[in-house]
């Protein structure tokens, strides 16, 4: 498996609005201008179902492969073998998403990941909460967070502008994706695993939004 093929997905055409047939009520009032924002969505705590509500809502969102695994599954007769893909979708304007796919197929499981990671996606509340900084602008997070998915612990902080993104390269990446400029980071655990760790940061991030709204 090559890098390039690692490092990203195929990049599909532009999504036509025009050409969906909306299966869910939400995805036909996403059509029917109905929901022009994924803002209201998120506000209306809303699942998103349907990967082109976010496509339709986010028109610049980029997805990227963090990892490809192949797998296998001993069964009566033979040895199964599937690849697991591990993807992040982010417009680099505070919404970034996690997801994965499995199939016989590595394309396949490219696209199951990319569109699982859609239906996921978040907003990331931007801002300036480091001391070193408050200059105001969103280059960075309001406030320190943390966040655990199976047995890796993240910790992200806010930090001055032009320290950039301080984290390993799969956090580091949906970071980017999400809009991140500046950040500080330190995970521990089994960190090898790698959609645990991008879990956890999704996690932390949820815990965010919690803190705000409690705020």
């Amino acid at each position: 498996m090559n890098n390039r093929r690692r490092r990203e997905a195929e990049q599909s055409a532009p999504f036509n609005v025009e050409a969906w047939s909306p299966l869910t009520e939400l995805g036909k009032k996403v059509k029917a201008h109905e929901v022009t924002s994924i803002e209201q969505i998120f506000s209306m705590g809303k699942k998103i179902e349907e990967t082109e509500i976010v496509d339709a809502l986010l028109p610049n969102i980029k997805n990227e492969v963090i990892e490809i695994a192949s797998v296998q599954r001993m069964t009566k007769n033979s040895r199964k073998q599937k690849f697991r893909v591990t993807a992040i979708v982010g417009d680099s304007n505070g919404h970034v998403g996690v997801g994965s796919g499995k199939d016989a197929e590595v394309k396949a499981a490219i696209e199951s990941a990319v569109k699982d990671a859609k239906k996921n996606v978040i907003p990331l509340l931007l801002g300036c909460g480091s001391w070193q900084c408050n200059c105001g602008t969103q280059h960075s997070i309001p406030f320190a967070v943390k966040g655990r998915s199976g047995g890796v612990d993240v910790v992200l902080k806010p930090a001055p502008r032009g320290t950039g993104v301080v984290a390993s390269a799969p956090i580091k990446k949906m970071l980017v994706l999400a809009g991140v400029k500046d950040i500080w980071s330190s995970s521990r655990g089994h960190t090898k695993a790698r959609y645990n760790t991008l879990m956890a940061v999704y996690n932390a991030i949820q815990n965010m939004l919690s803190m705000k709204n409690i705020e």
